[in-house]
């Protein structure tokens, strides 16, 4: 099911939690929507199942206009952050809850509910656990008994609100894994919220990244870090050193050392003051660059992140930091002297 979302606007008072928004989801496809609190990405979710209706726009389910449809009516499945199980129920029975509830011509027969569950336990890699209760589980297994309860009802999306966000790290790397070949398995379109970079970029084939009730990028993973579209998504996915300096016809200067324009991942229009964008791992020790101090250094499993204070004209006091391999700093103990060359940059107008 392919979703489409045109103007959407919301506030609530006078917050603007989506400020026009314009977002095609593919049909099949694992979309992340990735931001900081108060960024819109769980309110976007939340109009897309219809537990906030816009003050604006339209949300589409292929042809179909759903903008004004309840939950039931949508047909998705939604799973949030904290499980939402009924304690008193079984795995079997909060799994079978949603189609339970249905009357008349949509219930199903016991027998059909019964199979169902049984073939959601397996799909979720909890055989033999319908019986337990959600308090006999772990946090990891109590996630995908919600993650069957929503599938249950064979929604036309599945809709996620932060699912790993209440588990410990290495459950969620578990999890996104598992979640990966799941939606490999179902086909399913679906779009899940975070604010976790790494799970964004690892699970999704594409990430919109919304500030502010807007989206400031949609790109595949590696687009979105190889390419940022603006400086917010510059800072906001993954590390990065910025430096302000200027542009002057073809030639970018700053702290001193001259860098070609046409090399910048993305480049202002014109001349004036800019900010240059340069992650850590895109600073190469060599000669032709910035001459710099070494300030320390820290490890970071098989990296280590070394500090370094610029030198040259207009330099001041510029901090950067530089990701090397474990072992690297010995060479570059603090105090000494290296040359760093950026192998890749993006500059923006200054902010």
């Amino acid at each position: 099911m392919a979703i489409r979302i045109e103007h959407l606007h919301k506030r609530f008072g006078a917050f603007a939690a989506l400020d026009g928004i314009d977002l095609e989801i593919h049909q099949g496809e694992l979309l992340a929507l990735l931001g900081p609190s108060g960024s819109g990405k769980t309110t976007l979710l939340r109009v897309i199942a219809g537990l906030e209706h816009p003050d604006d726009g339209r949300v589409l389910f292929g042809s179909e206009d759903a903008t004004r449809l309840s939950v039931q009516e949508r047909r998705v499945g939604f799973v949030f952050q904290h499980y939402a199980l009924f304690r008193h129920l079984t795995v079997a029975d909060n799994i079978a809850f949603g189609l339970n509830v249905r009357r008349g011509r949509d219930r199903w027969p016991a027998a059909k509910i019964s199979g169902r569950v049984e073939e959601l336990l397996s799909l979720v890699q909890l055989q033999g656990l319908g019986g337990r209760y959600p308090a006999q589980l772990s946090g990891g297994q109590r996630q995908r008994v919600a993650l069957a309860r929503a599938l249950a009802i064979e929604p036309r999306v599945l809709l996620l609100d932060e699912p790993f966000g209440a588990l410990d790290a290495q459950v969620r790397r578990d999890l996104r894994g598992w979640l990966r070949q799941l939606h490999e398995q179902t086909g399913l379109t679906t779009v899940f919220v975070t604010h976790d970079q790494e799970e964004a970029l690892e699970l999704a084939d594409r990430v919109a990244i919304l500030n502010n009730g807007r989206i400031e990028q949609l790109a595949t993973p590696a687009e979105a870090y190889d390419r940022p579209a603006t400086p917010f998504v510059y800072s906001f996915v993954g590390a990065v050193n910025r430096l302000r300096g200027l542009r002057t016809g073809d030639r970018i200067e700053v702290a001193g050392l001259v860098l070609p324009a046409s090399s910048a991942a993305a480049a202002i229009p014109g001349d004036g003051e800019l900010d240059l964008y340069v992650r850590p791992e895109d600073l190469r020790l060599g000669e032709g660059g910035w001459e710099a101090t070494v300030l320390g250094s820290q490890r970071s499993g098989p990296r280590v992140r070394v500090r370094a204070r610029l030198h040259g004209d207009g330099a001041g006091h510029e901090e950067v930091e530089v990701e090397l391999p474990v072992g690297a700093e010995k060479a570059h103990p603090p105090g000494s002297r290296v040359g760093l060359l950026p192998v890749r940059f993006g500059a923006f107008p200054a902010a």
